[in-house]
């Protein structure tokens, strides 16, 4: 591939690449060649270079200030909105280009995809060109090194262009939805929904019809106030569950005019689910008003704070990247910065630097009082669901809407928590308190504003609430004395003070107390820095029950006004005085929520203070920490969490539901119904709910084998990555290691990185690489020989069929870590049969990534000779385990490999018991 045969005209600039094997320039002459690192940082430091990915390779180069021409900048400014995967071939793919054949010819690509994009400026049919003038001007003062080169193709519009925030749609204010019809689902048009969804031609299966039929009932009208109609239902993977619930929950919702809210654990199966529910509205502006996908406002770009950014309140990389995620905002979906149609990759590109400014993760929205509220993406979602029939939503947000009493007018009464397995740890996240350093510098600062020169546009309330101060005089007095009790709480420094004994403040004198009991009571005995350390609330006394004391005092002087704060509010609300329009309603109403968000907040610190000293609460597990990272302090507190945290949700959300289901592929976690009924809170309801279970159709006798390696010794480091060099290269490629300690993961990566790409495997690791894990997994997925190494996400979050994932490898048993918190649950739980559950689940899940279609093939590695054969029941019935030494298993897998090619190139051989037709019509019938 040269200049010589591309149709783009040829850029004067050099192109670099770099990986584990090797370093080649492309210079504008078109020959690229071998270099060495210390060429290739002189090169970059002198010339801009065209490059991609300019993190990843900066700590390829070992020189982490690199910049130049990235390509995937580029990209983000030609094509918002819109993903390509971070790699040469991802790019050649996207750009239809020719894939480079060997690493030596991907400077080459580098060069020509670039006039292949700039090329794209010029053409009539491009269609994100309006904003792209204005913007590129905005640039070319910010120094973007594409500036000049994407200026020089644009053509000043004959008409100024329209500004961003004058594009964007504005909501509207719709009257509430009445209550939902009461109805019962018929089981035959039930199944004929579903024969709709799967299409024609599609493969009946018993199973996904069963499922279908039991979920309907669910939707049936509900016997008594706090008696709803629950299922817990485990689908094995293959099922088609997702078709399986549609398919009666649109049903419903068309026929009784009520919304049905699904529920994830992971954001990608939000983005199948957004996918798959296409299939039931399939004109697009129809599926918009249906189909609602919410998320935590955390999530979402806010528009105040982007203006911001635009005129000054971000410098340097971080401006430029504001400008580019203008670009995006002008053409995005919904605004979802986190999962949406944001490239996860753009941030990472700018070091995250600024990417968080630009959401609202501190609760400080104005509401009505901004200028862009009629245009916000928070704002739009929300009304949007009022009126959806089918709205996508988390785990954490449905608890959060419920524990705060939010949005109960519209609340949902019909829900569907798929990743059921996961519910309880979003529960145990949601319920928990946590009263630390980083938590009150938090409420400072949203209650007193900026302190430091770096103002921003960070406001306190006495500025949000301004007009309502001057109104009002007795909310005017709360608002300043709640400022003034707020700075008792911990201001910026409080960590270095802790560390040299000099607090200040009461709160700040008790996180002392704390760092000094953890530190006193620590046993680790252990320099490892890479765990926090935590001891348990219990025998306090002396200089820490009168800390306790005082910071109750203060944090209680705090809460005092904020409460009266809250009460003229909502008087204020009531009685409606000239001043306030319908925008300055709607800002009190916003302020009231994020207040009584605080407020709760501040209970529950004292709620937990209240405790200490005390008898102990049998319902609750209290402990003192340090978190720490690399050897650095950045968190002190205190920590409570529920011994069950399905107590509350079964009180805020399922009593108050009519219907609803917990579904997953492993629901029992490769145990029985009792470890469902239990982390589910089924076991808190007075009545029995209904349980259903469907294995999947996959033959895991002939698809998959379990391999337990009896010689790789356990701490020998050496060892444990040559044997995952080995089975990766066995396999080439296709591996997905999973690793229980972020340690070990980048020991190990660190000795095969360079083995593997002269092998021409390339292999990316989560925790290493500059990469986040959603554009990591997109990768791994568009690379039959790439591998991917990780944690805990990648073992439950991962949908990747076919040949990409043929082999995952597990460095050890996923044992819980015995902290506080559970060594309190295990006690309660029965002790190791508790442990046991857990570790069958994670187990159960990690199995699940290695085959997801009818014609996945793939082994399940665990280089663990001291697996406890009680556990094996995690693994589906069927499926063959042996224990073996690693040369046999080696040579197991190559012959999976070599079966496999050979298969690939003859039509008449099928593997199985269902041929790839099979597959296809998996795809039709709704994959998982």
């Amino acid at each position: 591939m040269t200049d010589g045969t591309s149709p783009y005209p040829s850029l004067a600039y050099p192109a670099l690449h770099a990986s584990h094997s090797g370093i080649w320039i492309c210079g504008s002459d078109g020959v690229s060649r071998a270099i060495g690192k210390g060429e290739a940082i002189g090169c970059v430091a002198e010339t801009p270079h065209i490059l991609l990915n300019a993190p990843l390779m900066g700590q390829r180069l070992g020189y982490p200030d690199l910049s130049g021409l990235d390509l995937l900048e580029l990209f983000a400014f030609i094509h918002p909105a819109q993903f390509v995967v971070p790699t040469p071939a991802g790019l050649a793919k996207t750009l239809g280009l020719e894939p480079p054949a060997q690493e030596a010819d991907i400077a080459s690509l580098y060069r020509e995809a670039a006039s292949h994009l700039l090329a794209g400026l010029e053409a009539p049919h491009w269609a994100e060109r309006e904003g792209a003038w204005s913007s590129a001007q905005a640039l070319y003062r910010l120094r973007w090194p594409w500036a000049g080169e994407v200026s020089r193709r644009l053509e000043k519009p004959s008409q100024n262009e329209r500004w961003l925030f004058s594009k964007l749609e504005e909501w509207e204010e719709e009257t509430s939805r009445p209550a939902p019809h009461s109805v019962t689902l018929d089981e035959s048009a039930t199944l004929a929904q579903l024969g709709a969804l799967t299409g024609k031609g599609s493969e009946e299966r018993e199973g996904q019809k069963s499922y279908a039929a039991a979920v309907a009932k669910i939707f049936n009208p509900r016997r008594a106030k706090g008696i709803p109609n629950m299922l817990l239902a485990e689908a094995g993977t293959g099922i088609g569950k997702t078709l399986g619930y549609l398919a009666p929950a649109s049903l419903w919702s068309a026929e009784a005019g009520g919304a049905v809210w699904i529920s994830t654990f992971t954001k990608a199966l939000q983005r199948q689910l957004d996918r798959e529910t296409r299939r039931i509205y399939p004109d697009e502006n129809i599926f918009r008003k249906k189909v609602v996908v919410r998320k935590g406002r955390e999530n979402y770009l806010c528009l105040l704070n982007l203006e911001d950014a635009l005129q000054g309140g971000f410098a340097g990389r971080a401006a430029i990247l504001a400008h580019l995620v203008a670009r995006w905002a002008a053409y995005s979906k919904d605004g979802d910065m986190v999962g949406g149609d944001l490239p996860g990759w753009l941030t990472t590109l700018f070091r995250r630097n600024g990417s968080t400014a630009l959401t609202d993760r501190r609760g400080e929205c104005v509401y009505a009082g901004c200028p862009h509220y009629r245009k916000c993406f928070i704002e739009k979602a929300a009304r949007a669901s009022q009126q959806a029939d089918i709205v996508i939503a988390n785990h954490a947000l449905v608890m959060v809407n419920a524990a705060r009493g939010r949005e109960q007018q519209n609340a949902p009464t019909r829900l569907i928590f798929d990743e059921g397995h996961h519910l309880f740890d979003a529960a145990d996240s949601m319920f928990a308190a946590r009263l630390s350093g980083q938590e009150a510098i938090e409420i400072r600062r949203w209650v007193i504003g900026p302190e430091s020169k770096n103002r921003g546009r960070r406001r306190g309330l006495a500025a949000r609430l301004g007009d309502l101060a001057s109104y009002d005089d007795e909310g005017g007095r709360a608002i300043e004395s709640a400022r003034h009790a707020a700075e008792a709480l911990p201001s910026d420094g409080w960590l270095q003070r802790l560390s040299e004994s000099e607090p200040f403040g009461p709160v700040e004198a008790l996180l002392g107390e704390v760092r000094h009991m953890v530190f006193a009571r620590d046993e680790s005995q252990s320099a490892d820095a890479g765990y926090g350390l935590e001891t348990e609330l219990t025998d306090v006394e002396g200089p820490m029950i009168d800390a306790v004391a005082n910071a109750a005092e203060a944090i209680d002087a705090l809460l005092k006004p904020l409460v009266r704060l809250g009460q003229r509010i909502e008087h204020l609300i009531e009685e409606g005085p000239d001043w306030m329009d319908a925008p300055a309603r709607a800002r009190m109403e916003g302020a009231l929520s994020s207040l009584g968000w605080r407020c709760d907040t501040l209970s529950g610190w004292l709620a937990l203070l209240s405790r200490i000293g005390g008898p102990a609460d049998p319902d609750f597990v209290d402990w003192l920490m340090i978190d720490r990272f690399e050897g650095r302090e950045y968190d002190i507190g205190i920590c409570r969490h529920w011994l069950d945290p399905t107590i509350p949700v079964t009180e805020v959300v399922t009593k108050p539901a009519h219907g609803l289901m917990i579904t997953s592929a492993t629901l029992k976690g490769g145990g029985d119904w009792e470890t469902a009924r239990a982390r589910s809170g089924a076991v808190h309801l007075d009545q029995t709910v209904q349980e259903f279970e469907v294995p999947s159709p996959f033959n895991y006798a002939d698809q998959a084998k379990v391999i337990i390696v009896t010689d790789v010794k356990r701490g020998d480091m050496a060892g444990l990555a040559g044997a995952y060099a080995q089975l990766i290269e066995a396999s080439g490629g296709g591996t997905l290691g999973l690793f229980t300690a972020i340690r070990r993961l980048r020991t190990v990566y660190a000795r095969i990185a360079d083995r593997m790409a002269q092998s021409g495997l390339p292999i990316y690791a989560q925790h290493v690489d500059p990469i986040d894990t959603g554009t990591l997994v997109d990768i791994f997925r568009d690379d039959p020989k790439a591998s991917l190494l990780g944690t805990d996400a990648l073992r439950d979050g991962v949908d990747v069929p076919g040949r990409s994932l043929r082999l995952v490898v597990m460095e050890s048993v996923p044992w819980p870590r015995p902290d506080i918190l559970h060594k309190a649950r295990r006690l309660a739980g029965g002790g190791s049969a508790y442990d046991d559950r857990i570790i069958r689940a994670r187990l159960a899940q990690a199995f699940g990534r290695i085959i997801r279609r009818a014609d996945d093939h793939g082994h399940f590695v665990i280089l663990s000779s001291a697996f406890p054969s009680r556990l094996l029941t995690a693994f589906p019935e069927g499926a063959p385990i042996e224990r073996m030494p690693l040369a046999q298993a080696l040579a197991e897998i190559k012959a999976a490999k070599t079966k496999t090619v050979q298969s690939s190139l003859s039509p008449d051989i099928s593997f199985g018991h269902d041929a790839p037709q099979r597959d296809r019509m998996d795809d039709k019938s709704g994959g998982l």
